[in-house]
């Protein structure tokens, strides 16, 4: 018999890379404007990693075996761009020469962007598990006619 339901397996894996993904951007977003972390830097804005992994299962190519694909984010790392200078003299973390704060090297537009791709990206691959199941249902409906 033939796994009808098999790629929702690679479906799922990227489901929780793009739930990963999502997570990230809420907290660059919500950390725009942190200046002052627990390190005494500003918020350094992080972006994730993807990386596709073929999964070699034992007997080959039949309906018990074969390969096949998955998503994982492989990492999380910090964006090296430099922070952004801004002229705040009154501010707490201003330089007391200069008036300037460093703020987070984060782009507010970007990271939208970055999300609407991400949910885009969930939306889809929720299309996927939710098509597989109809036509496991309907496969599974025609002997009883």
């Amino acid at each position: 018999m033939i796994n009808l339901l098999s790629g929702i397996q690679s479906t799922s894996s990227a489901l929780e890379a793009e739930r990963v993904r999502m997570e990230v951007v809420s907290q660059n977003i919500a950390n725009a404007q942190v200046t002052h972390g627990a390190d005494g830097k500003p918020y350094q804005r992080q972006q994730v990693a993807f990386e596709s992994v073929l999964d070699n299962k034992v007997g080959g190519m039949g309906p018990q075996g074969g390969s096949q694909y998955s998503v994982r984010v492989s990492r999380i790392d910090k964006d090296q761009r430099p922070f952004q200078m801004v002229f705040r003299p009154g501010h707490p973390d201003a330089d007391k020469k200069t008036g300037m704060v460093a703020m987070p090297n984060i782009n507010i537009h970007e990271e939208m962007v970055d999300m609407i791709a991400s949910s885009r990206a969930f939306e889809a691959n929720l299309m996927v598990v939710k098509n597989s199941r109809q036509m496991a249902m309907q496969a599974m409906s025609i002997g009883k006619h």
